[in-house]
């Protein structure tokens, strides 16, 4: 039997695009709940994000996810089921054989250190697209003669016109290593983060498919993948919060030496509760998301394997 199997990335492409339109807007308020300020709560942040920008606010930042969805969500779903296919053969000796929850740890964690090399840039333009309206705070801020501006806030200015000016400002200031901001703290977040998002879905799969029937309900492929999006998210939230703030840190205001000193930063000045902050968007945001990633990624390959 051949293990690899193409149409689980052209699924994967299917349901991650899905997924970046539905969730999207919570991911904005997400961001800027984590790595903004002036925020109440999530609610306070919403209905401030639609006074001063309108609906489009919300969407800030979704061209290039939603263009490079291809690529990322094709590499993550192709790469786990690929994987976790090649380990049952050389396990079992059959790449069909139901993975053990070690296959799935391994199959899955592997997969979140492969995706952070393509998912680094992507969350680095989207948040910086996210949050170029943001005001700057005054302590990042020096005037002739290098006197600190303590005393007041600038509102800040749209420094990227899109996407690719962007990317072309982050290589002129920081060069390629700059695309790459955060990306350690994305393989903190994503290693187990993506063990926490494939295992739960799998159990709560098996849990759901009745005795004798090996094909699961869209409903219940749809509850399974929003629980375990929401399981992941709010596990991850801690790492997702200072990859976020690492990522939203602009070279020339540049506040963080990396994720240790963001981490005491953090934690000195807003408190251990600052490291959950958007933690009830991350939950609310994966489960629909989730949700319509895998009812997405497997009605799709469930076409393509009748055709």
């Amino acid at each position: 039997m051949n293990c690899f199997h193409i149409d689980d990335f052209i699924a994967g492409c299917i349901g991650g695009a899905s997924s970046v339109v539905v969730g999207h807007p919570l991911d904005t308020v997400k961001t800027r709940l984590q790595a903004g300020k002036g925020y109440k709560g999530t609610l306070h942040c919403v209905l401030t994000i639609y006074q001063k920008e309108s609906v489009s606010g919300f969407f800030k930042g979704l061209s290039f996810p939603l263009a490079s969805i291809t690529l990322y969500n094709s590499l993550v779903f192709g790469f786990f089921s690929n994987t976790q296919r090649v380990i049952s053969k050389f396990r079992y000796g059959d790449g069909r054989h139901p993975p053990s929850m070690l296959d799935l740890t391994i199959a899955s964690m592997m997969t979140g250190f492969i995706s952070v090399g393509v998912g680094a840039p992507v969350d680095l333009v989207k948040i910086r697209l996210q949050m170029q309206t943001q005001p700057l705070l005054a302590e990042n801020l020096n005037l002739a003669g290098n006197v600190p501006l303590r005393s007041m806030g600038i509102q800040g200015q749209t420094v990227y016109r899109g996407p690719l000016h962007c990317i072309g400002s982050i290589l002129q200031s920081e060069g390629v290593p700059g695309l790459y901001r955060g990306a350690a703290a994305m393989l903190l977040r994503d290693v187990p983060g993506y063990a926490l998002y494939f295992i739960p879905y799998t159990l709560l799969c098996d849990w759901l498919t009745p005795d004798g029937n090996a094909t699961l309900h869209p409903c219940s492929i749809w509850l399974a993948g929003g629980l375990a999006g929401s399981i992941s998210w709010v596990t991850a939230t801690p790492a997702d919060v200072v990859k976020s703030r690492l990522q939203a840190d602009a070279h020339q205001q540049r506040k963080y030496r990396g994720i240790i000193h963001c981490i005491m930063k953090s934690y000195k000045t807003e408190g251990l509760h600052v490291f959950f902050r958007g933690a009830t968007v991350n939950a609310i945001r994966g489960f629909p998301m989730s949700a319509t990633m895998f009812l997405s990624y497997e009605l799709s390959l469930k076409l393509f394997r009748s055709l």
